[in-house]
């Protein structure tokens, strides 16, 4: 719906798929009401709540429209206090189409542009219908490229698919995880209760069901969430596409990618697996937001080999360093679990820094992407002569760090290293 200045509304159906979170829980509430004989009418709070969020929706959706003026993303919102927002395409990070389950059945969808800068603003245009999504998706990331404003609309991108997780190894990858000890722990923890003391059965049902309750939903977001996860190579990015039930397509553009995470558990490494994840700059909001778009890191490989894992490293950071140099031996005071995992390495373009023992985390960050450099050197690393430096990125989770290096290695890295961060930052 568009009128002749250009300006366009979102889908009608907007506020009832808004709304509808909360109308489907306090339908589950009522429908055990309905069956055992009771009275609905005496749940009319509940039903006045769901009135309320469809009113609010539909005075949301007519006080919003958006429109593309120039190189910019323009959303007005507002009744009384009247907002005119402008996106500028050049700072957008990546580029999200999000389908949750109740959007899929009106098909519709929700289109979020993830911008750069402190503030973290993000553009949401919840909700478009289908047909219309994908084809303005591909027209913002041509503008964002610097294309012209009067980009075909409908001009397809071909891709080139890279990767796909398979669901077994998905799921046993979550059952070996943090998340499913805990689930597992928990479940143990109360048949272990029931064997021993049956006396205590009720008592230990009632407590841990809330446990077991959040063990299942922390593993069914995961699962969800990483569900058939594909990685693609096109020219406006690299695509993520992945879910069950609420389905995420994110496009992330070419150079946002403020650095690389690999993390390799301990029972994982017996099995060959690895887990690798990117982070761009931006701090997104949670208002509105479901877990995998807030999260911290975007897994651009859930659970995979290292030799996969490598291939898609060579797509995000090309000179990626190889040869990496471990710590002096006298860390071994200062860490003595985890020293023998300490290093790092270099290249003209890159650092990569190694630590932990039992879960290891491998971390590659593009020179050109570094903000600041930090020496570090707390009242146990003076007396050991050791230091630490610290590269900061324009992301919130990863972050190099060169730890318990000698003294006169860490300042001659550091000097290495900030004309190289500073040509790169230059050419790029």
């Amino acid at each position: 719906m568009s009128t002749a200045d250009g300006w366009h509304r979102l889908a009608p159906v907007s506020p009832v798929v808004r709304a509808g979170r909360a109308a489907v829980a306090i339908a589950l509430l009522l429908v055990p009401t309905a069956l055992g004989g009771g009275n609905v009418k005496k749940d009319w709070p509940q039903l006045a709540v769901v009135g309320v969020l469809l009113v609010l929706g539909f005075v949301s959706w007519l006080v919003t429209r958006w429109r593309i003026d120039g190189d910019d993303l323009r959303i007005e919102t507002g009744l009384l206090r009247r907002q005119s927002l402008r996106f500028p395409l050049a700072q957008v990070q990546a580029v999200d189409v999000v389908r949750p389950g109740l959007a899929r059945v009106f098909r519709v969808a929700e289109l979020r542009l993830r911008m750069a800068g402190a503030t973290g603003g993000t553009a949401r245009l919840a909700y478009l219908p289908e047909r219309e999504v994908e084809p303005l998706r591909t027209r913002l990331l041509a503008l964002a490229r610097g294309a012209a404003s009067d980009t075909e609309p409908g001009e397809q991108v071909e891709e080139r698919v890279l990767a796909s997780v398979p669901t077994g190894r998905l799921a046993a990858s979550i059952l070996l995880s943090d998340v499913g000890f805990l689930a597992l722990a928990i479940l143990a923890g109360l048949i272990v209760t029931a064997l021993v003391a049956p006396e205590a059965e009720t008592g230990a049902l009632g407590g841990g069901a809330v446990w077991v309750v959040a063990g299942l939903t922390m593993l069914w977001r995961r699962f969800n969430q990483e569900y058939r996860l594909t990685v693609a190579e096109a020219p406006d990015g690299l695509r993520l596409r992945s879910g069950l039930v609420a389905l995420t397509s994110e496009t992330i553009r070419p150079g946002r990618v403020q650095a690389v995470r690999m993390v390799e558990p301990f029972l994982w490494r017996r099995l060959g697996w690895c887990r690798l994840e990117v982070d761009i700059a931006g701090r997104q909001r949670r208002k509105g937001e479901g877990e995998a778009q807030r999260a911290p890191l975007r897994a651009v490989l859930p659970v995979g080999s290292r030799a996969l894992a490598a291939e898609l490293l060579e797509r995000i950071v090309p000179d990626a360093p190889v040869e990496r140099r471990p710590a002096p031996r006298r860390a071994f005071l200062k860490s003595p679990l985890r020293y023998r995992f300490l290093a790092f390495g270099r290249t003209d373009t890159c650092v990569v820094t190694t630590t932990g023992r039992i879960r290891r985390v491998t971390a590659w960050v593009p020179l050109a992407k570094v903000q600041s450099f930090r020496r570090v050197q707390g009242p146990v690393q003076r007396r050991l002569r050791l230091v630490s430096i610290h590269l900061d990125t324009a992301g919130r989770s990863v972050h190099a760090n060169l730890r318990d290096r000698d003294a006169d290695e860490a300042d001659g890295a550091l000097e290495a290293l900030v004309g190289p961060a500073r040509a790169a930052r230059r050419s790029a």
